[in-house]
């Protein structure tokens, strides 16, 4: 079950992940990231992408695998306490240079340097998602964010089945 937020009686800052069971144990290293860049991180920068809700971790994969891959190949949802919650650096909308970087677009390289700033400057990066636009990424480097972050769990995914019904 997912834990409350703290307004709610909640007690600690979750963030998720999705991978695929595989990569589940190297699930904070930013391998994906390095090899192909992403929203916010050049090539060859080891960003490690979480979401602040489950649901939006799942679309965050979805988006790029599709629902078959979550339906057919195996995957395990991580969850992770940040431990050190002075060190998230929210980003709002009106400190993003360029509103288009939060619409669901390919990345300029202006965007990935942007990122690759904040993640130097910041243990954690708090932004909004491109992909759930009322929801928000937590990105973080794994060498700058050591010991601000713990693992908290991890468990098999299974996908909803209506999400991916026979084709007619």
């Amino acid at each position: 079950m997912t834990p409350l937020p703290a307004a709610l009686g909640g007690t600690d800052f979750i963030a998720w992940r999705l991978d695929r069971d595989i990569h589940a144990p190297t699930w904070d290293d930013g391998e994906g990231s390095y090899l192909a860049g992403g929203r916010w991180n050049s090539k060859g920068v080891r960003a490690v992408y979480c979401s602040i809700d489950p649901a939006t971790a799942i679309l965050e994969v979805a988006v790029h695998k599709g629902f078959d891959t979550l339906d057919t190949v195996p995957h395990v949802l991580t969850s992770a306490v940040v431990t050190d919650l002075a060190a998230i650096h929210v980003v709002n909308e009106a400190a993003i240079p360029n509103k288009n970087w939060l619409k669901p677009v390919t990345p300029s390289s202006g965007q990935q340097k942007f990122g690759d700033a904040l993640l130097a400057a910041h243990k954690f990066v708090l932004i909004p998602s491109a992909v759930s636009n009322r929801s928000w990424n937590l990105i973080f480097l794994k060498t700058n964010a050591a010991g601000a972050y713990g693992l908290r769990g991890q468990e098999a995914f299974s996908l909803d089945t209506r999400l991916n019904p026979p084709k007619p």
